[in-house]
């Protein structure tokens, strides 16, 4: 389901308020921004969005997420708890730990490469109307540039920054971060994201290469 002008609105008021709890019946809801197509869903009180991100980056295909924990306890979440169910073969791809994509960037990435995703990444998380991570890639930038002075350390800062890594969310916190699914060159396709964390799954709607909704 799209959302219009004024729903688009309401959704950011949502997210200024610190929580994206849009929806008490655990539907997913779609709205545009930035040229992304983005994918709400609650369940247990917390709230995952997502959009993929039009750029790879060797065998990686890349999701952006933003996690708001409007409940009561705190929720760990960690990039594997994610995975993308292929309609296309059935295939499971899992997100990739966060240490393992920033080494693999550094040894066969590049400082190219980097830069172009952060860039990317940029652009759609501060393009999110009154987005306001309370622990997300704002604050893990600014301290992972403290110090740093060579070119190749800022290309690993940068990465580490941009990469979801595990996370203890606490009541009323938000983050984001970039999911990595190594997808052998073929790419995510159509299919569906699913996430199991807290004791919830998320199964958002099925989509197709570009990130957009697929009616089944």
């Amino acid at each position: 389901m799209a959302l219009g002008r004024s729903a688009r609105g309401l959704f950011a008021l949502v997210l200024a308020s610190g929580a994206f709890a849009i929806s008490s019946q655990a539907q997913v809801i779609e709205f545009e921004s930035n040229g992304l197509m983005y994918q709400t869903l609650t369940r247990g009180e917390v709230t995952i969005m997502y959009a993929t991100l039009p750029t790879h980056i060797k065998s990686y295909a890349i999701l952006q997420v933003a996690i708001s924990n409007g409940s009561p306890i705190s929720w760990t979440l960690k990039p594997e708890d994610f995975s993308f169910e292929r309609s296309s073969d059935g295939e499971r791809l899992a997100g990739s730990p966060a240490r393992e994509v920033v080494e693999r960037l550094m040894k066969s990435g590049g400082r190219n490469d980097v830069i172009h995703l952060v860039q990317t990444y940029e652009i759609s998380i501060y393009g999110l109307a009154r987005y306001n991570s309370t622990n997300g890639y704002e604050q893990r930038r600014q301290a992972a540039f403290g110090s740093v002075s060579s070119t190749k350390l800022k290309a690993a800062a940068a990465a580490s920054a941009i990469a979801f890594t595990t996370t203890k969310l606490g009541p009323g916190k938000s983050t984001d971060g970039a999911i990595f699914f190594e997808h052998s060159g073929k790419g995510l396709g159509s299919g569906r994201l699913v996430v199991k964390a807290g004791g919830e799954v998320f199964r958002f709607d099925p989509q197709d290469e570009h990130g957009k909704h697929v009616t089944q």
